[in-house]
């Protein structure tokens, strides 16, 4: 316990777990998306999947994983068919 607070005194917190949830929700989209992508060759799609495996390394706000998520997904689902 008396680490917890000398790393939150440091600047460093633990992310919640709807931010958690969000992050492997997403990137388990992310990398069927990919699969898709490079199974038909459809490059949107597999860089849609790209973004959505590795855009929680660059968001630290937990409503901003899951509006970019959602976002990313709607697309990656519009560009599913086209595949």
């Amino acid at each position: 316990m008396n680490d917890l607070k000398a790393l939150e005194s440091m600047g460093l917190v633990l992310p919640s777990a709807w931010y958690i949830l969000g992050a492997v929700l997403f990137g388990i989209v992310g990398y069927m998306a990919y699969r898709r992508g490079r199974k038909t060759r459809h490059s949107t799609l597999l860089w849609i999947g790209v973004a959505l495996m590795l855009y929680p390394y660059a968001v630290s706000e937990t409503w901003m994983i899951w509006v970019i998520g959602f976002g990313l997904s709607g697309w990656a689902y519009t560009q599913w068919n086209d595949a």
